[in-house]
């Protein structure tokens, strides 16, 4: 709940716990009463301090949303960069300031702007803003001055006292709420929770949406607000009159893999959307957009693409239903004709068993080779063994037999190259092994695709489909 003096707010924490403990032992408890004594003791408590949240000296870009955020605070520093910016980032991998990494870890939460604003050479700061660190820790800072939701879907259910979407997005919903009356707030049109967002943040709004005539995108617009979207296949910006700016062609943006990864053109949108509500120049946006490409070096994790051979490998999170969608979505895409597609499927133990078995179904479903990959670091109260039952009973539900399971990424990555064929596609979910991986695949001679040989490999593969 919000608080204003920290000494106060523990102390009415502390009662209402103790009147639920109360009533819980004693049904016949005299509640009235026992509200009236907490208050009578409350008025007695010291209020304390204020929190101790930062008063931002820069601007400040916040992302948060379910999936994608790590992606588009990474291309929205990278614009930042490419208009001369000297741009300090935060994010679940750790802090960056001009793309050196100065401190691994997960800096999703309030340090991790605390120690982004706290640089001295830092003109531009993004942050991304994870709900665990909104739960735990708070924000961490006063405002932003563009905040962006890229979407809110199912993740972490069950977890910290978060049960439904609905209350997800209350959560993330709290980075658009702190947004300066006179900055943006970049939402995701097509997303009807992020979107409503719309409706408690002071800031102006500023949608994103790959369709031009959607009903959100024209109601953002004539209540004065801006769009980003795609026109006649370019990158392009709408304003309050609806007069559109073509910024780039969109198969010119690498991350989009020549516009077949609809995620990550939404990705993109909402970048150049935050990136031009900051105030940096229509030509970084563009520069920025043409030369960031999916590989380890600018986006480590997030739809890394090596070809090994005459095989494709895609290494990404994928850590919930929507990212495992976009990632078979980016295989097919990849898929030569006669090709199949190769998937190692995992994620935390932390998910609930609904969302394990469903990653499950829809893996057998939409792949022809899958394994269980586990993550011992991340079992998080699991056992290994009811993790992979859970995988197979999903599979079972699609009339998949028994998965293989293995001990790691690594060694499920293994396995599924042995077995690929020229034109097939391996793919696998990670999480704890991503830069093992990438040490692996390039011992065994790979290479991360250059946006070159991405587009190549799109149109070779609309030749035909992958073989059933």
């Amino acid at each position: 709940y919000p608080w204003r003096r920290r000494g106060l707010a523990e102390a009415l924490g502390e009662e209402v716990a103790g009147l639920l403990d109360a009533v819980a032992e004693d049904p016949g408890v005299d509640v009235a009463a026992a509200v009236a004594a907490a208050g009578e003791r409350l008025r007695k408590v010291e209020p304390g301090e204020r929190p101790s949240t930062l008063v931002p000296a820069i601007p400040v870009v916040a992302v948060t949303g379910t999936n994608g955020k790590t992606t588009t605070a990474r291309l929205v520093a990278h614009i930042g960069r490419c208009a001369g910016r000297h741009v300090g980032w935060s994010s679940t991998d750790g802090i960056y300031v001009d793309g050196e990494l100065i401190e691994a870890g997960d800096y999703s939460g309030p340090s991790g702007a605390a120690r982004v604003l706290a640089r001295p050479e830092v003109e531009l700061a993004v942050t991304e803003t994870a709900r665990g660190g909104i739960l735990l820790k708070g924000i961490g800072v006063t405002h932003n001055d563009v905040s962006v939701v890229t979407n809110v879907t199912a993740d972490h259910l069950g977890v910290q006292g978060i049960d439904t979407v609905d209350q997800l997005a209350e959560v993330k919903g709290v980075v658009p709420r702190i947004t300066r009356r006179d900055g943006w707030a970049v939402l995701n049109a097509d997303d009807p929770r992020a979107f409503a967002m719309a409706g408690t943040t002071r800031a102006g709004v500023w949608v994103f949406s790959r369709d031009p005539q959607s009903p959100t995108l024209r109601k953002a617009l004539s209540d004065g607000g801006r769009a980003t979207t795609l026109i006649d296949g370019w990158v392009s910006v709408l304003d309050r009159v609806g007069d559109a700016r073509p910024v780039v062609p969109v198969v010119d943006v690498p991350v989009t893999l020549a516009g077949l990864s609809g995620y990550n053109v939404e990705n993109a949108l909402a970048a150049a959307s935050a990136a031009l509500a900051v105030g940096l120049p229509e030509e970084a946006v563009e520069q920025g957009l043409r030369d960031f490409a999916p590989g380890p070096e600018l986006n480590p994790g997030r739809m890394n693409i090596y070809s090994l051979g005459d095989v494709t490998i895609v290494i990404d999170l994928a850590h919930n239903e929507a990212g495992l969608a976009a990632l078979v979505e980016i295989m097919q895409g990849l898929c030569l004709p006669g090709g199949r597609l190769r998937l190692g499927v995992g994620t935390a133990g932390d998910r609930t068993d609904e969302i394990i078995t469903a990653l499950a179904e829809t893996a057998a479903r939409d792949a022809d080779d899958v394994v269980v990959v586990h993550k011992l670091r991340y079992l998080r109260g699991r056992d290994q063994g009811e993790l992979t039952a859970l995988y197979r009973a999903g599979a079972a539900r699609v009339g998949v037999g028994d998965l293989p399971a293995y001990d790691s990424e690594l060694d499920g990555l293994r396995a599924l190259v042995e077995r690929a064929e020229p034109g097939d596609v391996v793919a696998v979910m990670t999480h704890a092994d991503r830069e093992l991986l990438d040490e692996w695949l390039r011992d065994q001679g790979a290479s991360v695709d250059d946006p070159d040989t991405l587009r190549a490999k799109v149109l070779a593969a609309t030749a035909g489909p992958h073989t059933p």
